[in-house]
């Protein structure tokens, strides 16, 4: 298969470009590579594939890009939380104007494969359980409760205590952000492109990656690089809130292999799948594990928040196990260890973190 990876010179598409070209497909490459992302570093091409440099936004390099191309594997968005409203136009281009000139292009040459990468943060606060009022799907935290080191939300209609529930891909979606307004936003692009042309539609939720070659400066890089630079930069984690929050964490050659798989789903349509490792943990527990291996203190809870943010994220990945055959094999441990590894290139082996 001649495939097509936007944003492959990214952190997760470099992975999906590696992948795929080890599975014997063509691999051709479309990234900005924007000058505010790489700075003065150079843009670390992947190898094994043809690389061009062209913006998704640009009618024409995505043209010339599809040329003799059977379906695309589209990673290329602005991502993380933006520094505020006022990138909005950054986003809803690159992600939303990006995918619709995708779209257009690929139903001109007659492409009817995508896949495409989305986001857990479309869930928002995901699912919730009151004794009383069963499953429900909370609003954003008050304040006033965050202020006084109430975390959890509370039940909309009854304001009891709530039981956080795995969610599924049928579950509310709630974006809180620009950002993960702007990938729903390109589900249903995409989900109306397949219903208009009979092509298969994939959307891939990604939960928290992290990896090899993963930069703090990334709008992606998440909690597990923060982490990663205290223990490069020597100094104690800081947990905000309680350090409670859950999440779920999967390492991004898993990811890439969610996207070969998904390349190969069978029947018109659009799709969504959550990929994750299937077994949350709290933040709590990620940061002890890489101050540990990092020989950092244990780390601190500083019961500072972020607004926006939520208090537990946890989604199943049943739907893709059952219908695509994906398992993750990284296990958390030893992916860990790596990354905090990563971070101390310089130390002797003898002082490296043992698993």
């Amino acid at each position: 298969m001649h495939v097509l990876v936007t944003g492959g010179a990214g952190f997760i598409g470099r992975h999906v470009v590696a992948a795929l070209v080890a599975q014997g497909h063509r691999v051709r490459v479309l990234d900005a590579a924007l000058p505010h992302v790489y700075a003065d570093r150079p843009v670390p091409w992947p190898e094994g594939a043809e690389n061009i440099r062209g913006d998704v936004r640009d009618d024409a390099a995505v043209r010339d890009a599809l040329r003799g191309v059977d379906a695309v594997c589209h990673q290329a968005a602005a991502v993380g939380r933006g520094n505020d409203f006022a990138d909005a136009p950054l986003y809803a281009g690159c992600n939303d104007l990006g995918t619709a000139v995708l779209l257009k292009e690929m139903q001109s040459r007659g492409i009817g494969r995508l896949v495409m990468a989305s986001s857990v943060i479309v869930y928002g606060e995901g699912q919730w359980r009151c004794a009383e009022h069963g499953a429900v799907s909370p609003g954003p935290r008050a304040r006033a409760d965050l202020d006084a080191g109430r975390f959890a939300p509370r039940c909309p209609r009854c304001a009891a205590a709530l039981t956080p529930e795995t969610v599924d891909e049928d579950g509310r979606l709630d974006p809180r952000n620009v950002y993960g307004a702007t990938k729903l936003a390109q589900e249903h692009l995409a989900a109306a492109w397949a219903a208009e042309t009979g092509a298969t539609a994939t959307a891939l939720r990604y939960h928290h990656v992290y990896g090899p070659g993963m930069r703090q400066d990334s709008g992606y890089s998440g909690v597990t690089c923060t982490f990663q630079s205290h223990v490069r930069d020597r100094v104690p984690i800081d947990l905000y809130e309680d350090g409670a929050m859950m999440r779920d964490f999967v390492h991004v050659d898993d990811v890439a292999a969610a996207n070969t798989a998904a390349l190969h789903r069978e029947g018109p349509g659009f799709r969504a799948y959550n990929v994750a490792s299937g077994t949350p943990r709290s933040v709590g527990e990620l940061a002890r594990l890489m101050s540990r291996l990092g020989s950092l203190p244990e780390p601190r809870v500083s019961g500072r928040y972020r607004f926006d943010d939520v208090r537990h994220i946890v989604a199943s990945p049943a739907r893709l196990r059952a219908e695509l055959g994906w398992r993750p094999t990284v296990p958390f441990e030893e992916g860990i260890g790596a990354f905090v590894r990563e971070a101390l290139p310089e130390a002797p082996p003898e002082a490296r973190f043992p698993l």
